[in-house]
């Protein structure tokens, strides 16, 4: 009996080795790629056609540190396997991009594979850059080539730690996850019109808004990567503390109740006549991407939004009710709530929740407050949040925190009163969520 035992457990020793080597064989197996031409004769349209891309695909947002040159990378990025810096991605020949052929940029940009068949991590949104057509990567190059300073640094090694540093576990995630760009070039056709086409590229492709407004998967991967899946768009993400809401049709803790104008507006600076941008994630997309896009192409991302149906979670939901605000009128404080809004809320965003136009957001029907999870709303009860200065809008609004002088009941009760008054309907929040999150922002400032 002793000896069929053994026999199993060196069977299945053997079965365990033969998988994984075929597993870390199947990461290290080179992709091939279809290979762009490299005779560029680049003029000043090309050059200027792929400074917009670059605008439109934020790509200063990551790879510009803050006081750091444009390009030169050193932006840590919190990721749940460690802090991952981007990189020098200026014409730099020893610490940048200066040696990549046309073909090296593409499989970068597109495909996630860097010189040397190294996997890059997906914090750099390659799944959603498989979408820019050729012409786009081709003017996307000539501008880093010629239109970029060229700037000496050298990168910043990742603080990932081993095994998780290691690259084919992530080659295997690409392989798997990663779509090929061929399979996912734009087909105008699947669309209305070619507004709508042209909104579907920018903000599935260039834009990547579903790097963020997307749910993940446990396997970290996008669970839609276009409207053909009803999780596209859907928010849920947690983003610096912060979560991204969703921006599909729900009424709620959607877009559903925003016009195209409204959505125009707030892209182009980050605030519309009820809403505002909080946190600075979507703040930096505004700075530095899309309040630079033109008249048109903010038209046509507004526009394709406006074509996602809500999805299928039951949630939070909004009915106007004027009960709440006849009592905070009144004076009438039903609970802690109440008094905690009327202290510390009630003379900027007054006692029927809607703000003043352009300068303090509305709370009733407010998305963020009425998102599933209310990690924005504690967020910005306890640290407050302001508003980046536009070209159209140069004021940097913003609301103070609250967290120093509220205990974690109090901030539980005044942001339930927030969620469930003026219509608002969603779920009570909790002193130990509050608790877990003032510990995780405590940290996280931490030096």
């Amino acid at each position: 009996m002793k000896a069929v035992v053994q026999r199993r457990l060196f069977a299945c020793v053997v079965a365990v080795g033969v998988i994984l080597i075929v597993v870390v064989l199947l990461a290290l197996w080179p992709t091939r790629t279809r290979v762009l031409a490299d005779t560029i004769r680049p003029d000043e349209g090309e050059l200027e056609h792929g400074r917009y891309v670059a605008i439109a695909s934020d790509c200063s947002a990551c790879h510009t540190a803050p006081k750091g040159s444009a390009y030169a990378g050193g932006l840590k990025i919190a990721s749940p396997l460690g802090a991952i810096y981007s990189t020098n991605i200026t014409p730099d020949r020893e610490t940048g991009i200066g040696s990549y052929s046309l073909n090296d940029f593409d499989r970068a940009v597109r495909h996630g594979i860097a010189p040397g068949n190294i996997t890059l991590y997906p914090a750099m949104p390659y799944p959603s850059y498989a979408r820019l057509t050729d012409a786009d990567i081709v003017a996307l190059y000539v501008y880093f080539m010629r239109g970029v300073t060229a700037v000496h640094t050298q990168n910043h090694g990742n603080g990932i730690p081993w095994p998780l540093s290691l690259r084919w576990p992530v080659a295997l995630w690409r392989k798997a996850f990663a779509p090929n760009p061929d399979a996912v070039a734009l087909n105008a056709a699947r669309y209305p019109d070619p507004i709508i086409a042209r909104g579907a590229y920018l903000v599935q492709g260039p834009g990547h808004c579903g790097s963020c407004h997307t749910p993940r998967a446990l396997t970290l991967q996008e669970k839609a990567l276009d409207e053909s899946g009803n999780a596209y768009l859907a928010g849920g993400q947690m983003i610096d503390g912060w979560v991204a809401v969703g921006l599909r049709g729900n009424l709620a803790d959607g877009l559903g109740t925003w016009t195209a104008e409204d959505i125009v507006a707030t892209l182009r600076s980050a605030r519309d006549p009820t809403h505002a941008v909080m946190g600075s994630a979507m703040n930096d997309v505004v700075v530095h991407s899309t309040q630079y896009l033109n008249d048109a192409d903010l038209r046509a991302v507004a526009t394709y939004l406006k074509t996602l149906p809500s999805d299928t979670r039951a949630g939070s939901s909004f009915k106007t009710d004027p009960t709440t605000a006849r009592a905070l009128a009144a004076g009438e404080e039903v609970d802690r709530g109440a008094q905690l809004y009327d202290d510390n809320c009630a003379a900027c965003h007054h006692t029927d929740g809607r703000g003043a136009p352009r300068a303090l957001p509305a709370i009733a029907g407010n998305s963020s407050v009425l998102a599933a999870d209310p990690t924005s709303i504690i967020h910005v009860i306890l640290q407050g949040s302001q508003l980046s200065a536009t070209s159209s809008a140069p004021s940097r609004l913003g609301m103070p925190g609250f967290g120093w002088r509220l205990s974690d009941e109090e901030v539980a009760q005044l942001g339930s009163f927030i969620r469930q008054s003026w219509g608002n309907h969603a779920a009570t929040i909790t002193a130990a969520e509050v608790r877990k999150l003032r510990g995780t922002l405590a940290n996280s400032a931490a030096p």
